[in-house]
């Protein structure tokens, strides 16, 4: 449909085209037709839900008219929120990016809207309408750059969130962006914030990251944890995390053993073990306590056997196999570490491979606490698969391990992981005189995928093909 200038003109000249006076067109379109002729006439400003009445009474698309809507209540006049504000939520309704983005671009040279729009981009993200909310998240950061306001941080604590994917690259540099802006945030909001930071980094394996920004997060926890428990005559009301207080202070325990045990410092990595598992400081009782500390403690438990394993005590390999067997959330970190064990002190893990490996399923894991971390939870399978490649082609089991290892590299282009796919080629290539004619093939096929994505990150590992 051709554009005549304005939705008052394309009113008038469908209403002549078609036949039809104002008043029939009232009873389709259910707008008053007083109303209608006022519009018309240019004597009133048109309301959404009478925009979208009238586009539906004329069989058009809706949202049809939403360009000229912004040029007329927008570009061209002072935008009045009264008018603004519903059209952006239909607009979001719709999924008309586009015109959100025109409208942000257009009224956020005014820092007056910048309230207004950011308690709209809150509703939408609280809505699950997180594109939409990026744009007006966006905007508001983007007229307050200058500014050392919450809400700005707020702004790119919501911008952080929405923006992590699969891609590890891109959530490093959503990561790196944001880490500047968390302690400008209100101190609960800072716990939340430096946990999905942490996850980040967990699933980039950046370990000496994961245990600063760890224990960031447990001695704000801990302060916070002692100010609200401390005894005082009058309490003033205040924000509350999105998790518990003791919850943080518990996993930033946990992630520090986790840092430990990858450095090797098992000792160090117990010593936090016995941090989060001795509880007896937490006073809360409500129910989701409860759960978290049972969910500790069984964490606790497993990563005793684990960090005793790691450590070269085999023996306590089946009583970790017996605990994990029976707990659908520890089998897969748990099968990933007893393959590190089995390639490291080189024991025979057939068995407990046909007994675990049956019960993984590919696809995000869940907890008492709520779904994990999707990244973590993609890297984690990552890992398995690396670690099971390692372990058959020990063996000399090649056509198992190379199937392994295809996994593993699949994965890591698909995640964008460039250590991962670093760690697969140097693999291969130590096997390559021992992959069929077949298998090098589907190598040369899923290496020109990487070449397409960075030639220079693996150029000097493989050599060339």
């Amino acid at each position: 449909m051709e554009s005549l200038t304005t939705i008052q003109a394309e009113l008038d000249a469908y209403l002549k085209r078609e036949g039809m006076t104002i008043n029939q067109f009232a009873g389709i379109s259910g707008v008053n037709s007083g109303t209608l002729s006022s519009i018309i006439n240019g004597n009133r400003p048109i309301a959404m839900k009478q925009l979208d009445r009238i586009t539906a009474g004329m069989g058009l698309p809706e949202g049809e008219f939403y360009e000229l809507y912004i040029d007329e209540c927008v570009v061209y006049s002072t935008p009045d929120w009264r008018r603004l504000g519903p059209f952006l939520h239909r607009c979001a309704e719709l999924d008309k990016l586009d015109c959100i983005r025109q409208v942000v671009r257009t009224i956020m040279d005014n820092i007056s809207y910048a309230q207004a729009v950011f308690e709209t981009a809150e509703e939408f993200f609280a809505q699950g309408k997180r594109q939409a909310a990026a744009l007006l998240y966006e905007g508001v950061a983007e007229s307050e750059k200058y500014q050392h306001s919450e809400r700005l941080a707020l702004c790119q604590y919501r911008l952080f969130m929405i923006n992590l994917g699969k891609d590890q690259n891109a959530n490093l540099r959503t990561a790196m962006h944001f880490e500047y802006f968390v302690e400008r945030l209100d101190e609960m909001d800072q716990l939340s914030a430096l946990q999905a930071l942490v996850n980040v980094y967990l699933s980039l394996h950046d370990w000496d990251k994961v245990d600063a920004l760890a224990s960031r997060m447990g001695s704000k926890a801990a302060l916070q944890y002692r100010h609200e428990h401390r005894k005082t005559a009058r309490r003033t009301a205040q924000k509350q995390p999105a998790r518990p207080l003791c919850f943080y202070i518990l996993y930033s325990n946990l992630l520090r053993a986790a840092a430990c045990e990858e450095r090797g410092d098992y000792e160090q990595a117990l010593h936090y073990v016995s941090l989060y598992s001795e509880m007896g400081w937490v006073k809360e009782s409500s129910e989701e306590v409860l759960r978290i500390k049972e969910q500790f403690r069984e964490w606790a438990e497993a990563n005793t056997y684990l960090y005793r394993l790691m450590s070269g005590q085999t023996e306590v390999l089946a009583d970790y196999v017996e605990f994990i067997a029976v707990r659908e959330n520890e089998i897969l970190p748990g099968l990933i570490k007893i393959m590190q064990a089995a390639n490291r002190f080189h024991f025979n893990a057939d068995e407990i491979i046909e007994r675990l490996q049956p019960q993984l399923e590919i696809k995000e894991q869940k907890s008492s606490l709520g779904k994990f971390n999707s990244q973590v939870t993609a890297d984690k399978f990552l890992m398995l698969h690396y670690e099971m490649a390692v372990y058959y082609l020990t063996a000399q089991r090649y056509d198992i391990g190379i199937t392994y290892l295809f996994q593993c590299l699949e994965s890591s282009v698909r995640i964008n992981s460039d250590s991962s796919i670093v760690q697969c080629v140097g693999l291969f290539e130590q096997y390559r005189h021992l992959a069929s004619e077949e298998d090098r093939e589907r190598y040369k096929i899923l290496i020109s995928e990487v070449l397409g994505v960075n030639e220079k990150k693996i150029g000097s590992v493989t050599g060339g093909i």
